[in-house]
C-alpha cells in the first residue's frame, strides 16, 4: 500500500457513540483521551485524507512546562508559563480558557505518549515569539515528534493526508533541523552531521520498509496509527451537514456521505474539531479584511468554516474572526498553486523588505502572526502595503537555501522570472523598474539599511533585538545575525504575499471547551478545539506550536469532561 492509493471512504457504521468528534487534526487527539477514559468515541473526516492542517504543519507543540521539557533539561515552571501568557494575551481571550490549558498540558503529553508510538523532543533554543515578556523564554518550549514511521499506517496509510511538498531526497526533516540545513553553506560544521543523518534515516528506513515523515506528518500520523491500534473508527468522506437538539442539549450530528444523510447520536457530546474558515472567501472578506481577494490559505483543503456556521445558527458566541495564523509567503505562480511559505529567509542577513513604495515597513523578522496583522493593521488606516517585495543580493543567494526547494547557489527557477514574482539586476535602479517600485526611494531604503546593517543596530525597526529574530538569523554574521548591507554585485526581488497557517477566530468556549452563546451559557453537549473554536491566546502566537498545542490540550479537556458526564449519568442509574 503506498500514499498514493485511493482507497474508498471509512463507511459510517455506528448509529450512536459517547463522544463524537468531527475533524481529524487535533481531533485525533480529544479521540485518543477519551478512548483511555473508557469512552466509545469516533472520528468524523470531511475529506478522503486524515490528518487535517496538523499533518500539513510543521508539527511542534506549544505547551509551558510539559514532561519533555523537564526532561530535556529545560528551566520552566507553570508559574512562569502563566505569567507570560498572562502577559502576551493582555486581557484578548478569557483566563479561564488559558489557565486550563496550563492545568491539563502535562496530563496531553502523558497521554500522547501511552497512546501512541510517539516520541517527542525539545527543540531548544527556538525561542517564544516574545520572550522579553515576563515569563517568556527565549531558551524555547517548543517540542517535536521524531520522525515517525509511515507505514505504521499499514493499509490505512492512503488515507492519510500526504505532504504539502516533498523534499529532494528521502530525509525526514524536522524544524530543529531545517534552522541548520538553511545555513548548510554558512555552518557546515551544524549542517552536515544533520542532513548525513536525516539522508541515512531517509534512505536506510526505506531499505527496511519504513518511510519516515517527520514534523506535522509525524505527530499526525502517530496520533491516527494510535487511533487504529485503539480501535477508534475514522470514518472518512463524510461531511457534517446539521446538529439535532433535545430541550436545548446537542443529541446527534447529521452526516452526508456518498450522498446519503445519516444521523449519528452523541450521548456525551459532538466536539467541532473541524478546523477554521481558511478556504471561505467570503467568510474571510466578512470577517477579516476586503482585501483578501484570492485564497493563499495553506489550511486543509477542507477547511470552509462548516462547523462554525452551523454553531452560530445554534446562537454560539464568536469570537476573534479577524485573526488567522498569518505567514508570509512566496507569491504563487498561478491562481490554484499553493505559495511557498517564508520563514528562516526573512531573518537572515543581507536582505530586506519593501512595501510598493519601496519603503521598509516591518521588522522582517517578526514572528508570522505579527507580520500580517502589521500588514491588515495598514490596510485599514488606508495606507496599504500593497505590494510586498523581500530584496536581497549575490552573497544572500550564494549563502541560504530559499522557500524550502532553491539551494544555495542555484539561480532562482526560470518560471519565477517569467512570471513576474522575481527580478534580477546589475543596480538597485533597474531592479526598482522590473519590482514598480519608486527607484528614488528604494534606493533611500538601501541607503539607510545598509548604514543601520553596518553598525549592528535597526534603529528602525529592531531587527535582531529578540531572541525570535536571532533564531533564524546567521550566526556567523557579527555583531548581529540577522543583518549585513548588501554588498551590490547582483540585486534580487522575489514577491511576497499574505498566506496563512489557517483562521483562528471560532467558537467561544469555556474552560471546559464546551460552546458558549451569545449570553455566556454553555451550549449543552457542544463542544469545540483547534481553529473551529476562538484562539484561546486571544490576539496573539505566543511560541511554536501554540497552535497544535492547544488543539492537543483541549482534546485532553474536552475528553476529560465527556467522561466526567458519563460517570455521573452512570452513578444516577445506579441510584435510581
Amino acid at each position: 500500500m503506498t500514499a498514493k492509493s485511493v482507497l474508498s471512504p471509512v463507511k459510517i457504521n455506528h448509529s450512536e457513540v459517547d463522544l463524537l468528534v468531527i475533524g481529524s487534526g487535533t481531533g485525533l487527539a480529544t479521540a485518543l483521551a477519551a478512548k483511555e477514559l473508557g469512552l466509545n468515541v469516533a472520528v468524523v473526516e470531511k475529506t478522503k485524507y486524515v490528518g487535517g492542517s496538523t499533518a500539513r504543519s510543521g508539527g511542534a507543540f506549544w505547551i509551558p512546562a510539559n514532561p519533555v521539557l523537564q526532561r530535556d533539561g529545560a528551566v520552566d515552571s507553570p508559574e512562569r508559563g502563566e505569567k507570560y501568557i498572562e502577559a502576551v494575551v493582555a486581557g484578548t481571550s478569557p483566563a479561564e480558557r488559558w489557565k486550563a490549558f496550563l492545568e491539563f498540558g502535562d496530563e496531553t503529553v502523558r497521554m500522547l505518549e501511552r497512546m501512541t508510538q510517539l516520541s517527542f523532543f525539545w527543540a531548544k533554543g527556538y525561542s517564544d515569539y516574545h520572550p522579553e515578556k515576563p515569563g517568556g523564554s527565549a531558551a524555547g518550549r517548543s517540542v517535536e515528534a521524531r520522525p515517525f514511521d509511515l507505514n505504521k499506517l499499514g493499509e490505512q496509510r492512503g488515507r492519510f493526508q500526504p505532504a504539502t511538498m516533498a523534499a529532494p531526497l528521502p530525509m525526514p526533516v524536522t524544524g530543529a533541523d531545517y534552522k541548520w540545513l538553511n545555513l548548510i553553506a554558512k555552518a557546515p560544521v551544524k549542517a552536515l552531521p544533520r542532513a548525513i543523518k536525516r539522508v541515512i534515516q531517509g534512505i536506510g528506513g526505506l531499505a527496511l520498509g519504513r518511510d519516515y515523515g517527520a514534523g506535522g506528518q509525524a505527530i499526525a500520523a502517530g496520533m491516527y496509527a494510535g487511533a487504529l491500534e485503539a480501535g477508534i473508527p475514522v470514518w472518512t468522506e463524510a461531511a457534517l451537514v446539521d446538529l439535532e437538539s433535545s430541550d436545548g442539549v446537542i443529541t446527534a450530528a447529521v452526516l452526508e456521505q456518498n450522498g446519503e444523510r445519516i444521523a449519528v447520536r452523541a450521548k456525551y457530546g459532538v466536539v467541532l474539531a473541524a478546523g477554521g474558515f481558511d478556504h471561505n472567501m467570503p467568510m474571510r472578506r466578512q470577517y477579516q479584511s476586503p482585501s483578501l481577494e484570492q485564497d493563499l490559505s495553506l489550511g486543509a483543503t477542507g477547511n470552509s468554516g462548516d462547523a462554525i456556521v452551523l454553531a452560530q445558527k445554534l446562537n454560539a458566541q464568536l469570537a476573534g474572526m479577524q485573526q488567522s495564523w498569518w505567514f508570509p509567503a512566496v507569491a504563487p505562480l498561478e491562481a490554484e498553486a499553493s505559495p511557498m511559505i517564508l520563514l528562516a529567509e526573512r531573518s537572515l542577513p543581507g536582505s530586506f523588505m519593501v512595501d510598493s513604495s519601496g519603503r521598509r515597513f516591518i521588522n522582517e523578522s517578526t514572528d508570522y502572526m505579527s507580520f500580517g496583522q502589521e500588514v491588515l493593521r495598514r490596510e485599514a488606516s488606508g495606507d496599504p502595503v500593497g505590494e510586498m517585495w523581500l530584496v536581497f543580493d549575490q552573497t544572500y543567494r550564494d549563502s541560504y537555501m530559499f522557500a524550502g526547494q532553491v539551494f544555495p547557489r542555484m539561480a532562482l527557477p526560470q518560471s519565477w522570472y517569467a512570471a513576474g514574482i522575481a527580478h534580477k539586476a546589475a543596480s538597485i535602479g533597474e531592479l526598482a523598474a522590473g519590482m514598480g517600485v519608486p527607484a528614488e526611494a528604494l534606493a533611500r531604503s538601501l541607503h539607510a539599511f545598509n548604514e543601520a546593517a553596518g553598525t549592528g543596530t535597526d534603529d528602525q525597526f529592531g531587527r535582531g533585538a529578540s531572541a525570535y529574530d536571532r533564531y533564524y538569523g546567521d550566526p556567523t554574521q557579527t555583531p548581529n545575525p540577522n543583518l549585513r548591507p548588501l554588498d551590490g554585485k547582483a540585486y534580487y526581488a522575489v514577491k511576497v504575499v499574505l498566506s496563512d497557517l489557517g483562521t483562528c477566530g471560532g467558537i467561544l468556549t469555556d474552560g471546559h471547551g464546551q460552546a458558549l452563546d451569545t449570553s455566556g451559557n454553555v451550549i449543552e453537549g457542544l463542544y469545540a478545539q483547534g481553529n473551529s473554536a476562538a484562539n484561546i491566546f486571544g490576539e496573539v502566537y505566543p511560541g511554536a506550536g501554540a497552535t497544535i498545542g492547544q488543539g492537543l490540550v483541549y482534546g485532553t479537556i474536552i475528553a476529560t469532561h465527556a467522561a466526567q458526564k458519563a460517570q455521573a449519568h452512570s452513578t444516577a442509574q445506579r441510584s435510581s
